[in-house]
């Protein structure tokens, strides 16, 4: 992405070493907008592909979408849980109006003679970082999610998933009135090696 696409972006390395997930009760209005999303999603789209594959797809979820989708989880979630009480219920349907757009990444990973399903997947997992990363350059706040519903089978077939695909992650999009603090992280010099013969 040239700085001509987007010439208010601080440096792009800059993006990269201070980028930090918003979690989503944090997360309020506006989201993206039309041609912010479609860079987020294009960015998800522009990532190592062994075989040129394509091996994910993306499900938005925005505007009145959002709350339908919620009345899915929380139909399924309530089945599934029969002792929920209704507060705990309206919780899961309110699930995607926690920010004002959500992006399913969903891993169409398969069988390859060449192409092992695991770099497939780790493809699916670039494209998040990658909206992620996107999100950030643009000044909007973002976290990846999975919860329970990413790994159902029920809602797998709300999303109209087919044999052996997977949730890679739900991208939340929105904006936050406050930069979320730096969490600690492990020492990078004691997850770095130089191999030596």
């Amino acid at each position: 992405m040239s700085a001509s696409v987007l010439p208010h972006l601080p440096g792009f390395m800059d993006v990269l070493l201070k980028r930090r997930s918003v979690t989503v009760k944090d997360m309020k209005g506006p989201g993206p907008g039309k041609e912010e999303l479609a860079q987020i999603l294009e960015a998800g789209w522009r990532v190592p592909d062994h075989g040129k594959l394509g091996p994910w797809r993306f499900v938005v979820f925005e505007g009145d979408a959002r709350a339908e989708f919620g009345k899915v989880l929380a139909e399924i979630f309530a089945k599934q849980e029969p002792k929920a009480d209704k507060k705990r219920i309206s919780i899961e349907a309110e699930r995607f109006t926690r920010a004002p757009v959500v992006v399913a990444v969903i891993s169409t990973a398969a069988d390859h003679p060449k192409i092992p399903k695991w770099e497939q997947r780790m493809s699916a997992g670039a494209a998040c970082q990658n909206m992620l990363v996107a999100a950030a350059a643009l000044g909007l706040a973002a976290q990846w999610l999975t919860e329970w519903y990413a790994f159902d089978k029920d809602v797998h077939k709300a999303l109209g998933m087919k044999k052996g695909e997977r949730v890679a992650g739900f991208i939340y999009l929105g904006s936050a009135d406050e930069k979320p603090e730096e969490r600690a992280r492990p020492p990078l010099d004691e997850r770095v090696s130089y191999w030596k013969a």
